[in-house]
């Protein structure tokens, strides 16, 4: 049978008096050192007072009118942090109430909106007088006649351009008149110049006299073929109903693939020039769009 033994060693309070008293420090003339600036502590009693102090109100001394009777000084920041964070959040819902506040803000930006509108359109008249807002409307000019003319073919027009409507037609076809010229001259004019317009999509057969370096196509790929360069990603042929040019996509373009007999919409083509001949080019600021691609009801 095994037992265990406990040894436990009890020292009394003088004992521990008299063992401190061993380690106390004496000067040199055998004298025990005193430190002349002890450590106090409060009592149980005092700190019991000092929360009865603290938090009732008859054991706190009111000493100014600006301070929270009854409150530390710590509880006095946080509630004046408080209260101040209060009037600014009723100070903001109640401007962002106001009666018809909102209204107002779209009606100023509005407001300015067409003012920077209308001083951009007297800028561009400097180039093309009909960006003028200011200008008259040129059909007021035209007799009764001619005014019965522009309209009727201002409507004709507007069946074969798109993106135009036939107030601007008929507007522009009016200055063309007004300003001297024959009404078939007129039309054919305004039918080419609309039509080759910055946004339109060219017909092929007009890609030479559009003067601009990107252009809008639209048309069937007739043929392709490989090509010696590393560089071109696909060479061949798009036509439509005005003629037909060479069309290349360049390897970096990251471009859609193309199949020969399948239509073709591309934005932003680069214009080119190569032997006397207008060809175009996809590049990576492109858009192709395949309008009967994956039309599978037909």
């Amino acid at each position: 049978m095994s037992s265990k033994n406990v040894t436990t060693d009890v020292v009394s309070v003088d004992e521990q008096a008299f063992e401190k008293a061993d380690e106390a420090t004496v000067d040199e003339d055998g004298f025990e050192v005193v430190d002349e600036t002890p450590e106090f502590q409060a009592t149980v009693q005092m700190e019991v007072q000092a929360k009865v102090d603290a938090n009732h109100p008859d054991g706190m001394v009111d000493t100014s009118d600006e301070r929270i009777y009854g409150a530390t000084l710590e509880q006095e920041e946080c509630i004046r942090a408080r209260e101040a964070e209060l009037e600014r959040i009723s100070a903001q819902a109640e401007m962002g109430t106001q009666d018809g506040r909102e209204k107002r803000t779209r009606d100023i930006a509005a407001r300015r909106s067409a003012e920077r509108r209308a001083e951009f359109q007297k800028r561009a008249a400097s180039v093309n007088p009909m960006a003028d807002p200011e200008r008259d409307d040129p059909r007021e000019e035209l007799t009764q006649e001619q005014l019965a003319a522009v309209n009727t073919q201002a409507m004709r027009l507007s069946e074969k351009l798109d993106g135009w409507s036939q107030a601007a037609i008929g507007r522009r076809l009016g200055e063309v008149v007004a300003g001297g010229t024959d009404m078939m001259s007129a039309v054919v004019g305004v039918f080419e110049e609309l039509q080759t317009a910055p946004g339109q999509v060219v017909p092929i057969g007009k890609l030479e006299d559009v003067n601009r370096k990107e252009v809008s196509i639209d048309g069937t790929v007739t043929q392709l073929w490989e090509s010696d360069s590393p560089a071109i990603q696909q060479v061949g042929l798009i036509e439509d109903d005005s003629g037909r040019t060479k069309l290349t996509v360049w390897e970096k373009s990251n471009q859609p693939w193309m199949e020969e007999g399948e239509r073709v919409r591309i934005h932003g083509a680069a214009k080119n020039w190569y032997n006397g001949r207008v060809s175009v080019a996809v590049t990576g600021w492109s858009t192709v769009m395949f309008p009967e691609r994956g039309r599978w009801w037909e």
